[in-house]
């Protein structure tokens, strides 16, 4: 690269000065106190000859340029005015010479005079010393052309005020630190274009450029930036003058992509343009770059309103007061001297000939391509306005002694910000514009065909885009075209990809409780957070409603109320066994273990009020073990109380023995004693493996949030039922086998009312608890206690009560010794 660079510079420079004789002088010039250097592509070449060519390119004979010549005279026109101004530059005059710049790397001649100073180079020279030819330039249009030439200006600091080159690579200071541009660089067209994309919901386009630096760095930067957007890059090309357009369009149309963006300087976009009218493309949307997107042959080509609808891309249009009369002006004085000035430039220039420039009439020139004559304006009042700022000149004249080299310039460019036709001239620190496009319709089906500016887009103070959807002709029934992969899933629905690209996919369902948020990842069904919950193919989820018995809430103030009642009852009971203490009736009871008994239930009713409120730890842990504790310690009295009883009338005859151990080392207090602390062992062991815990159930109703509290370790539990239940057990037994005693003594009836209620009391809660969900059956669990409570109660301790109370006549010693005679009368007889 370097060997062929230095070869090229050789050329180009040996080139210039041996055609020094021709090249001497130039009518594209105009003498000044500062001279301006300007690059414009008069002539197209179709095809580059070979870069190691030993001979310079003669630009007029290749295909004519009718726009490079509008841009020519936009120059010339800026300069006038600013040489007619009294306040920009008085007493300061500038002069220019053109140069037809129609190749990248065979006009050199043209920029070694540019940078000669008195027909030398002195490459090495300091920056103080050194004076060019000329003090800035503008142009050459093009992004190759204007990196092939650069280096020659940014090494000495020469302002390269650009109209035509936007390559995002030029904005690097470290290797262009004099690139100055007028026109917006690729990455903020690019941008753009992305947001066209996105404003009209597409997808799925295909990228179409050439093999220039211009699109291989707009292709660059769309496929950096339209990551993560949901954009697919669908097919990409860049064109070639050999290129097959119409197989390249028939990829596109098999892929069923109806959006394609040319990103391509004017003669391939124009190619691609005739190649689809050649090939019957319909109803596509063809968005346009800045290069070709106010071509003005274009939208002229027979057939062209059937491809459907071209989105172009340009800088805000503005008009140039003054330019329509100073081009009528110039060209009533070139037609007068025509021939004179034909035979000159003929004789005495090189790449200054342009034999159809006079031949074209004011109007040509004036309705050509407009979109680049702001930027070229705008290059050449910022030239004026750094030399004003150099020159420290006021609104009557310039310090002329005032030395002003080029570096000097650039520096005052980086400050500079003025008004210019309303519109702001500043540069950023990479010496780029403000942005402000402008989104144009071809409008086609009408004659001459127009450019309708459809929206706009600004980046200062902020990006501000809008467009206005009604002036936009589809050519599918007024609807917006369709170019997308997948049609997009409906609402509820997640991506299933189907293929390499992202915008490839398959639509899926989002199961209950999950949902799909598109603006967070459309690729992913997103579980509900435990409080909330969603129907299949939800895209929110919502609150769950928690939910639990409350002290407020009329079941459980019943309960509660009971349970109060209860424990009265259960304490007026215990008094009134106390007050009465030494009777019959107390002490066929089981005297001192009635008290045991009237604790334990009393302590049983307690549990009842943990089952109402928020459930928490504490309360979890208390609503069943105090109750199933004490009340088995309660069923251990009973069951020692009917096995007491079998004792006294039926085994001390039969084991003596037996009934006298038990007597004498208080059996029953043992037992009871024995059974609570195995009891009490096996509730410490449940509470702590794996303990007691309020949950939240979420599954059992996906609208709600139960809070509820786990059963805790299913073993330990198992033990502790079993311990309540077979004691239980027992005391059916026991009151069986004396169900013939004395009536005084006959509890039978009493105790297995008592435990048959307790049982089916908990068979029923168990089968409740199995089948139905509800918060509700905390409240039954809370009767089941009581159930058991209570069968107790009323059938063991108010039937005594009710003796005490009512029938004295049966609360004596000499009625209890009647009932007792008279079953001894009854056993021996039998």
């Amino acid at each position: 690269m370097l060997l062929s660079s230095i070869y090229i510079l050789l050329v180009g420079f040996t080139n210039c000065f041996f055609f020094k004789s021709s090249c001497s002088a130039s009518d594209f010039s105009l003498e000044g106190d500062y001279l301006l250097g300007g690059l414009f592509p008069l002539h197209e070449i179709e095809k580059e000859t070979t870069l190691f060519s030993a001979e310079t390119t003669e630009c007029f004979r290749h295909s004519t340029s009718t726009s490079g010549y509008q841009m020519l005279q936009v120059m010339r026109f800026a300069v006038e005015e600013i040489n007619n101004s009294t306040t920009l530059l008085p007493n300061v005059s500038l002069g220019y010479e053109i140069f037809d710049h129609c190749t990248d790397s065979k006009n050199f001649h043209s920029v070694f005079s540019f940078i000669s100073n008195n027909g030398s180079i002195k490459p090495k020279e300091k920056l103080n010393n050194y004076q060019p030819k000329v003090i800035a330039l503008t142009g050459p249009y093009g992004s190759t052309r204007t990196m092939t030439i650069a280096p020659l200006f940014t090494m000495d600091l020469i302002p390269m005020v650009n109209y035509g080159a936007s390559t995002y690579a030029l904005s690097n200071k470290l290797q262009y630190p004099s690139f100055v541009r007028t026109i917006p660089s690729n990455k903020d067209l690019i941008e753009m274009i992305i947001h066209i994309i996105w404003w009209f919901g597409w997808n799925w386009v295909a990228f179409i450029g050439s093999q220039d630096d211009y699109s291989s760095d707009g292709l660059k930067l769309f496929n950096e930036y339209i990551s993560n957007t949901g954009i697919c890059l669908a097919y990409q090309e860049g064109l070639s003058l050999n290129t097959n357009y119409s197989l390249t369009l028939k990829k596109i149309d098999m892929l069923n992509i109806n959006v394609i963006v040319i990103f391509a300087l004017p003669q391939y976009a124009s190619k691609i343009v005739k190649a689809a009218i050649a090939n019957n493309i319909r109803d596509k949307v063809w968005i346009a770059s800045n290069a070709w997107a106010m071509n003005q042959q274009l939208p002229r080509e027979p057939g062209i309103e059937k491809i459907g609808t071209v989105i172009g891309i340009t800088e805000r249009l503005l008009s140039l007061p003054g330019f329509n009369q100073f081009v009528y002006k110039a060209r009533g004085a070139s037609d007068a001297g025509h021939n004179d000035y034909e035979g000159k430039v003929k004789s005495k220039t090189c790449n200054q000939v342009c034999h159809y420039c006079s031949l074209l009439t004011a109007e040509e020139i004036i309705n050509e391509n407009p979109s680049l004559s702001f930027a070229i304006y705008a290059a050449i009042y910022t030239i004026a306005h750094a030399l004003h700022k150099v020159l420290q000149c006021d609104i009557n004249e310039c310090q002329k002694n005032t030395m002003a080299k080029p570096y000097m310039l650039l520096g005052e460019i980086k400050k500079l910000h003025f008004i210019l036709n309303g519109r702001q001239v500043k540069y950023d620190d990479h010496f780029d514009p403000a942005i402000s496009f402008a989104v144009v319709v071809w409008r086609t089906e009408v004659n001459p065909p127009q450019f309708v500016m459809v929206g706009t887009y600004e980046k200062h103070p902020g990006i501000t885009f809008t467009i206005d959807n009604s002036l936009l002709p589809w050519h599918n029934n007024g609807s917006v075209p369709f170019s997308n992969c997948s049609v997009e899933c409906k609402a509820g629905y997640s991506r299933q990809p189907d293929d390499f690209h992202s915008c490839c996919f398959t639509c899926k369902k989002c199961p209950p409780n999950s949902y799909v948020d598109f603006s967070r990842d459309p690729y992913t069904c997103f579980p509900c957070a435990e409080g909330e919950w969603s129907d299949e193919g939800s895209t929110t989820c919502k609150t769950r409603s928690v939910v639990y018995p409350q002290f407020t809430e009329i079941p459980s103030i019943i309960v509660m109320v009971s349970a109060a009642c209860l424990i009265i009852l259960l304490i007026a009971i215990f008094c009134l066994f106390a007050y009465n203490y030494d009777t019959p009736v107390v002490k066929s009871a089981g005297g001192g273990m009635c008290f045991l008994m009237l604790t334990s239930l009393i302590m049983s009713s307690i549990s009842v009020f943990f089952f109402f409120g928020k459930p928490s730890f504490v309360f979890c842990l208390l609503r069943n073990a105090i109750f199933v504790f004490f009340f088995t310690v309660c069923i251990s009295c009973l069951t020692v109380r009917s096995f007491q009883i079998i004792s006294v009338f039926k085994m001390a005859a039969q084991f003596p023995k037996v009934h006298s151990l038990w007597v004498k080392h208080n059996g029953q207090r043992l037992f009871i004693a024995f059974v609570s602390f195995i009891h009490f062992i096996s509730c410490v062991i449940w509470m702590t493996v794996n303990p007691v815990k309020a949950i939240a159930d979420s599954w059992t109703y996906k609208d709600q949030l139960m809070l509820i509290c786990e059963m805790g370790n299913t073993i330990p539990l198992t033990i502790v039922v079993f311990i309540s239940w077979f004691l239980g057990f027992l005391c059916l037994l026991f009151s069986y086998m004396g169900r013939d005693l004395p009536k005084n003594y006959n509890e039978a009836k009493s105790i297995t009312f008592s435990l048959i209620l307790y049982y089916l009391s908990w068979i029923a809660y168990f089968t409740a608890y199995l089948t139905l969900k509800s918060k509700y059956i905390v409240v039954l669990n809370a009767v089941a206690q009581r159930s058991s409570i209570n069968g107790i109660l009323f059938s063991y301790f108010i039937p005594k009560s009710y003796i005490i109370i009512f029938q004295p006549q049966k609360h004596t010693p000499a009625y209890f010794q009647t009932s007792i005679q008279n079953y001894t009368q009854t056993i021996s007889r039998t």
